[in-house]
């Protein structure tokens, strides 16, 4: 399947395991499959949870700082691909 990168991780919060990641192009949106790629990362997950601010969001655009739940570690300047069907 052909994926674009979207965004790029800034920084990893291991307690409530969360990517904080700037969104660099497009958007993303709740339930878009998300690629995250990096030195010693690579797994596929859809997005359940995000928030701007500590708010809630359905959408991210690029420009936006973003935190979304993840099931496993990923490091600083990660790559984030979206997964198009």
């Amino acid at each position: 399947m052909p994926e674009e990168q979207v965004a790029v991780i800034v920084k990893f919060f291991a307690k409530p395991s969360v990517a904080a990641l700037e969104v660099t192009s497009g958007s993303i949106k709740k339930g878009d499959i998300l690629r995250y790629k990096g030195h010693t990362t690579d797994f596929t997950e859809e997005v359940t949870s995000m928030e701007i601010d500590n708010q809630p969001v359905e959408e991210a655009k690029a420009g936006d700082l973003v935190g979304i739940k993840v099931k496993e570690r990923v490091r600083e300047n990660d790559k984030v691909y979206k997964v198009v069907e």
